[in-house]
């Protein structure tokens, strides 16, 4: 059996619309993803869906087996342990990668009512500073981290609905009164109705760029006089031979119409 040659890592938005592209340029691929939320995100894309966490040496494995000549990595521009385990795999077995990257809007916006800080830590602890009902907008992967550096805060949280998610937000000790459980994207409109609903005091959220909302999640805290603190991207300076990096869905889109011509 004669498989797809490129592979494809990441569960968002952007990995879709890239999966989306190959499509129509008849590029075979397959996408790699983490949970089944990957899977719901990917619907209607023609490539092979792989779900499942992959470490380096499983990681490896899998790309010797399936004799893949390209990598994509276009996952969350947060997940940088699981960067980190593509860029040395792909260096290690000398396989090109290319690198997508998502735009940022983080310079966008500069405002007194706008803290950005570089870990969890620093986030939980100037949110602390600002008031006592913290909304993160965060998603729910380190909702353990914030929730230990938050206590004796009412945290609200912002997640997935679903049940994995769900059980993890139970786990850290939040009650019904305190998850809101919701898939974006948001508008702005709905995100300020909503800051008010929860009556949120302080909300924390992530250098997203356009896919993820950012602005939408920003502009409601300024109007409604709200901090907003912003964790900002943690820097992956990837640089090897065979790297290829691509900033946005438009070079992605020039990209493909000539590199696999």
């Amino acid at each position: 059996m004669k498989f797809p040659t490129t592979l494809i890592f990441g569960g968002t938005s952007d990995a879709r619309q890239i999966c989306q592209m190959m499509d129509v340029t008849g590029i075979d691929y397959c996408l790699s993803v983490a949970t089944p939320a990957g899977v719901q995100q990917a619907t209607g894309i023609r490539g092979e869906i792989i779900t499942g966490r992959m470490e380096a040496e499983e990681m490896a494995d899998y790309l010797k087996l399936r004799e893949i000549k390209r990598v994509i990595d276009a996952s969350h521009p947060y997940a940088e342990r699981l960067s980190q385990n593509i860029f040395n795999t792909c260096q290690k077995l000398g396989i090109p990668l290319i690198r997508y990257i998502r735009p940022s809007d983080i310079d966008a916006v500069e405002n007194p009512l706008i803290h950005k800080v570089a870990t969890i830590k620093q986030a939980c602890e100037t949110a602390i500073r600002l008031g006592t009902r913290i909304l993160l907008t965060t998603g729910s992967k380190q909702l353990v981290d914030y929730t230990e550096y938050l206590q004796g805060k009412t945290v609200l949280a912002r997640v997935l609905p679903t049940a994995e998610v769900l059980k993890m937000c139970e786990s850290c000790g939040l009650s019904v009164d305190q998850i809101f459980a919701l898939k974006g994207p948001f508008s702005a409109d709905f995100n300020r109705a909503f800051y008010q609903f929860c009556r949120a005091e302080v909300v924390i959220t992530k250098e997203s760029g356009e896919q993820g909302g950012f602005r939408e999640k920003v502009e409601p805290c300024l109007s409604l006089g709200l901090p907003c603190v912003v964790l900002c991207r943690p820097e992956q300076q990837f640089e090897g031979e065979g790297i290829i990096k691509v900033n946005g869905l438009e070079e992605v889109k020039h990209l493909l119409a000539h590199f696999y011509q």
